[in-house]
């Protein structure tokens, strides 16, 4: 183990402050592969001869697996760290990524059953992500900056597409589908060997002094969290699994963050396909028109962290401090349904920017959680909170495929979306209560599970 601060003894270094650029770029990178076949889409559809209640189900396809493993996930991370997790998770949703270039060789039904397979298996593999991302801010940020540090990795499912939704529509226009995948899955494979370098525990980063370490640790930070997971210490017992399931506070983010999500998956999801098949944009059109409402998405989840930070230090409440920007974003969220009433595409894309703005800044689930799990159980509170959010990517594809389906438009898939901010506030003010940590009774941890 490396003992911080042996070269650099005065001024602190700002370590944390590529730590979260690192998982900032990872992922976006992770949020661009999920909505590759949303670019994709339109044109794979046509060729592949897939009607929207099959392409319903593919979109859905990356969900259902990502809330599957979420719990294993978790687990595994809370047993062997993050670091490693998340190089291998990394690794294997990009290659996977990749050779969805290729299923072009099929049609039809061998298409989507191909395409089905390989979905699936991305979704496996980018489980841990997210609640390694949440170990990791507990792991190296204070909790007068965690808000922030969750929010700006939490914005990056934004600027992923403010980066990339125009290159992927590029792509498509220039070089046909295939190439969204191959392109997005190499950058995720650089993407790996760049995190393997530079991402490691406080404890032992190379980079780090004491200055910084002692800061880190004395704000809150879980600086030691891997120490445990690297001497085989893991705290996952059924039990414990039941006192969290049992929390009213937990349950209720819970729910707000499959509530939220339901707008998420419907913006990385059928989005694009709305703005060309009912807005009537060519597909280049709207690989750009979607990095609009990314960028003001972006900007409004940076700023919801920021300002949460500085409720928090001006109040001392974290349930005021995260639960005021949520309120007023999910407000300005449901402007979406306005959409359904204006004809012109300025409009469209200037109410859709004002929603996606307002859901940013309402996106604190991760900052709620860095603040309410157990300490033990970071990586599995996490991975069960990720796996009911993402239920949402589920229900919501296919419901607004059957809804587009059944009634030839999306102005119900606008309203079913905008119900559901509103439940979000439901969810967040009269069943979450106060928001504080969860302490596990000391007779139901388990540190040592060899014994």
């Amino acid at each position: 183990m490396n003992t911080p601060g042996t070269t650099f003894a005065t001024k602190p270094t700002r370590v944390r402050y590529l730590i979260i650029l690192l998982l900032f770029i990872v992922t976006s990178i992770s949020y661009a592969d999920r909505s590759t076949l949303s670019i994709a889409g339109p044109s794979l559809s046509k060729d592949l001869y897939l009607d929207p209640v099959a392409m319903g189900y593919l979109l859905s396809s990356f969900a259902i697996a990502y809330v599957i493993a979420q719990i294993p996930g978790g687990v595994l991370i809370d047993r062997f760290g993050s670091r490693v997790i998340y190089i291998w998770a990394l690794v294997l949703w990009s290659l996977f990524t990749l050779v969805q270039g290729f299923a072009g060789v099929f049609t039809g039904i061998a298409a989507f059953v191909v395409l089905f397979a390989m979905r699936f298996i991305v979704g496996l593999a980018s489980a841990p992500a997210f609640p390694a991302n949440a170990r990791i801010v507990a792991n190296w940020f204070p909790s007068s900056e965690r808000g922030t540090a969750t929010a700006i990795f939490n914005a990056a499912q934004y600027f992923s597409l403010v980066a990339f939704a125009p290159l992927m529509g590029w792509l498509v226009h220039q070089f046909r589908w295939p190439s969204v995948f191959v392109v997005m899955g190499a950058f995720g494979l650089v993407a790996a060997v760049i995190f393997a370098r530079f991402v490691r525990s406080p404890v032992d980063h190379p980079m780090i002094n004491k200055g910084e370490f002692d800061y880190i640790e004395q704000g809150g930070a879980l600086v030691r969290i891997e120490d445990k997971t690297a001497s085989g210490n893991a705290a996952f017992t059924f039990a414990n699994i039941k006192v969290v399931l049992s929390s009213r506070m937990l349950l209720g983010v819970y729910l707000g963050q499959y509530c939220i999500n339901v707008l998420t998956y419907f913006f990385v999801t059928w989005f694009p396909i709305y703005l060309v098949q009912q807005r009537h944009m060519s597909i280049l059109q709207a690989g750009f028109m979607t990095a609009l409402p990314a960028i003001c998405g972006f900007v409004g989840g940076v700023l919801g962290g920021v300002i949460s930070d500085l409720l928090l230090k001006w109040t001392g409440s974290v349930t005021f401090a995260r639960k005021a920007p949520l309120l007023v974003g999910m407000l300005l969220a449901t402007t979406i349904i306005v959409c359904n009433y204006v004809d012109t595409q300025i409009l469209v894309i200037s109410f859709m920017a004002l929603a996606f703005f307002g859901k940013g800044l309402a996106s604190l689930g991760w900052a709620v959680v860095s603040d309410t799990s157990p300490k033990e159980l970071i990586g599995v509170t996490g991975g069960i909170f990720n796996m009911i959010g993402n239920m949402a990517g589920i229900v919501t594809p296919i419901a607004i495929g059957y809804i587009v389906a059944l009634t030839g438009s999306f102005d119900g898939a606008l309203i079913f979306v905008a119900l559901h901010c509103l439940l979000t506030i439901f969810a967040f003010f009269v069943i979450v209560g106060k928001i504080e940590r969860l302490e596990l009774h000391p007779a139901a941890v388990t540190l040592g599970v060899g014994k």
